[in-house]
């Protein structure tokens, strides 16, 4: 059976007021602690009770919170009229003038100019920060030399294993090509061994069926007494 609904209200008696109380505090304030932790939030909670008594809860310092909120409070209230609008704007504009000549400073000396105005330990510390930025260049250099052999690798596999598939097709043409070879010589060979067994037809008269032919029509002889032939002779030569 779940739960019923609890109205929203003030409770009468003190003792469920108290323990009320004492049960929504601990989860408020585990509440403000787990969305400081997750979500990286700067968290303020205070609470106080019925009898005066103070509980609160910050994640980083409840001073630094208060003087957090009480600045961005007085600047949204100066941003709602225009000359406070302006000067908070000029401000701004100051602090990132400052901000970008600080990081012009520090670019020129990371590339070596202007280091005779340095101290000692303002030059170890700009050492220690090129050696950082050395080695944080070495090691992305070694990682994409890393990340490009691999691929190298990969592809090489990928070439080798295609040159095997086409081997292996190249070896099956020439099986297939040594095959019709041989079947057509077995072919040839059976041809031949026909020929051989069969030879050419040949007349009764000695004559051979397959030599050639040759008609020849004899020219009619004409008189002049005498009256054309009838007919004419057809001579047939077989040689």
């Amino acid at each position: 059976m779940g739960r019923g609904k609890i109205v929203i209200r003030r409770i009468d008696n003190s003792t469920s007021r108290q323990v009320t109380f004492s049960k929504r505090r601990s989860g408020l304030l585990k509440k403000a602690k787990e969305l400081s932790i997750l979500c990286d939030a700067e968290v303020g909670v205070i609470i106080f009770s019925s009898t005066n008594k103070l509980y609160d809860y910050a994640s980083t310092s409840m001073n630094s919170v208060i003087e957090r909120y009480n600045k961005l409070k007085e600047e949204q209230g100066q941003l709602m009229s225009p000359a406070s609008g302006i000067k908070f704007w000029q401000r701004e504009v100051a602090s990132l003038r400052k901000e970008l000549q600080y990081l012009q400073e520090c670019h020129r000396h990371l590339m070596g100019e202007e280091l005779s105005g340095l101290s000692f330990k303002d030059v170890e510390n700009l050492e220690n920060q090129l050696e950082m930025s050395l080695k944080g260049v070495r090691m992305k250099k070694d990682q994409i030399l890393t990340d490009e052999i691999k691929e190298l690798i990969r592809k090489g596999n990928l070439t080798y294993e295609e040159n095997l598939k086409l081997q292996k097709k190249v070896d099956l043409l020439c099986q297939e090509n040594a095959e019709l070879r041989k079947k057509a010589n077995g072919e040839r060979d059976t041809s031949n061994a026909n020929r051989s067994s069969h030879p050419p037809y040949t007349l009764s008269n000695g004559y051979d069926l397959h030599a050639p032919i040759q008609l020849q029509l004899s020219q009619p002889h004409l008189r002049t007494n005498e009256p054309p032939p009838k007919s004419m002779k057809l001579g047939l030569k077989l040689q």
